[in-house]
This record gives C-alpha cells, sequence and structure tokens, in this order.
C-alpha cells in the first residue's frame, strides 16, 4: 500500500482522525487531508461554550498539536476546496486548478447551518454558527452589548443563549417547539432546559416562527410569525446598553 494515495476531504474531527487511524494502522503511502478554513482541524462543539466565552486557551480545541500532521506525513491543505470530483477517473480537482488523483477518497466534510429563507436574512448582523471565525465575531458582538435574538431553540442555539447570558447579554430565542430540545428529547426535558432558561434571564418565544428581518442595511428588528417584535439595544453616551423599543404582544 506504500504507493497508493488516499486523500480525505474536509479536515474536520472525523477527517484528522481518520488521517491518525491511517497511519496507526501502518498506511504508509500519501495521505492528503484537505480543509476549506485556514485552521488545522478542530473541535466543533467547544465553538458555543468555551470558545465562544473566551475561557480557554485555544489550543485545547484542536485535534492534534501544530507538528501532528508533518510529523505522520500527512499533506495537511488548508484553506482549500474541491471543486470537482471524478470517481470513475479517480480524480479531485481542487478550486485552484490543481488536479489529485487518488485510489482511495473519503468525504469528511460535514453539515453546513441550514440558511434561513425569510425577507432580511441577507442583512448585515445575520450571522450563523459553524467554524472558529463565526465563532470570534460573534464573541466580538457579544462582548460590545445588547440584545440577541437566537432562531431556533436546538443544541446550537441554546447553548449560544447560555453562553451570551454568562457574557452578560440579554438574550431572546425563538421556536415554533413548546419547549427547547423537544424533537432530541421530549417534554420532559424539554421542559427542563426551559425552566433553566428561564432561571438564567433567557426570554423564551416558544411556539412562533421567525416572519422577517428588518432593518435599514442591518438588522435591527426581528418580527415574529405570530406578530411579536423584538429590536436590539443601543448603547446611551455612558456605554450603558438601553432598548431602543419593544413592541407588539409580549
Amino acid at each position: 500500500m506504500s504507493g497508493q494515495t488516499f486523500i480525505i476531504v474536509g479536515a474536520s474531527l472525523a477527517g484528522a482522525k481518520a488521517a491518525e487511524e491511517l497511519r496507526g494502522r501502518g498506511f504508509t503511502g500519501r495521505v492528503v487531508l484537505i480543509g476549506a478554513e485556514p485552521d488545522r482541524p478542530y473541535e466543533r462543539p467547544p465553538l458555543t461554550k468555551d470558545d465562544l466565552r473566551g475561557e480557554p486557551p485555544r489550543e485545547r480545541g484542536y485535534v492534534h498539536d501544530a507538528n501532528f500532521y508533518t510529523d505522520h506525513e500527512i499533506e495537511l491543505l488548508t484553506s482549500t476546496t474541491v471543486a470537482t470530483l471524478d470517481p470513475a477517473a479517480s480524480r479531485i480537482t481542487l478550486a485552484d486548478g490543481r488536479e489529485l488523483g487518488f485510489d482511495r477518497l473519503l468525504l469528511t466534510t460535514g453539515a453546513e447551518p441550514r440558511r434561513i429563507a425569510i425577507p432580511g436574512a441577507d442583512l448585515a448582523g445575520v450571522h450563523y454558527l459553524r467554524s472558529l471565525a463565526d465563532c470570534d465575531q460573534l464573541r466580538d458582538r457579544i462582548d460590545a452589548g445588547g440584545h440577541a435574538v437566537v432562531v431556533g431553540a436546538g443544541w446550537i442555539g441554546s447553548e449560544f443563549a447560555a453562553s451570551a447570558r454568562q457574557r452578560g447579554l440579554e438574550v431572546t430565542v425563538i421556536d415554533p417547539l413548546a419547549l427547547p430540545n423537544e424533537r432530541i428529547f421530549g417534554p420532559e426535558i424539554g421542559a427542563f432546559y426551559r425552566d433553566v432558561h428561564v432561571q438564567h434571564g433567557v426570554e423564551l418565544l416558544l411556539g412562533d416562527g421567525v416572519d422577517s428581518f428588518e432593518g435599514n442595511g442591518a438588522v435591527a428588528r426581528v418580527r415574529t410569525a405570530g406578530g411579536r417584535l423584538r429590536l436590539r439595544r443601543r448603547r446611551d453616551r455612558r456605554g450603558t446598553a438601553r432598548r431602543a423599543c419593544r413592541a407588539g404582544r409580549a
């Protein structure tokens, strides 16, 4: 197997561990690990918790230390995407035009956030959380203070809301289900998470959806399907956050 090439598309936790396993099991051929992000593989769960709060050294979140890939002769191509895949020819073409042949190919690209298709979704200030860059941008917004509206009370939304509250932000969570994480855990545990959020000052608008994001260039208001309106806060001259306005049904 020393003359074979094994390409892994997706420098995720799964991709990094697959490359590690190949070397651990004695594969001596070429291993190429391709990732679209500029960072070496890292774990994503801390993005909504420790990383978002800026608590631990970031090095703890990486799958391997900085020298691992060189030491194990794993070609790590960061900031690189695959443009085409030709299984019949056993070849991929990278976005920069380079072509790579392979004997084995593994896809470990993971999932992308589902983009919300409602009016105003393209306004500045509407964020998604998947990458370290997303996390850094959101932490800066949190540290600036104000009011965050979280669309979705699943794992990511619930964890973001909890971390943002710990950092002192005012938080509203909107979800069409009656309870946070109800689809995953059912009503009993969903009720537990609801109560924990409320105890920590998170406003929950459950059983409601989002109708639109509103603002002049940047999002300033979130209007729910039920007619409720949640607005960002602005700061007065003393730097104290205050509500711009709040309208609609409570």
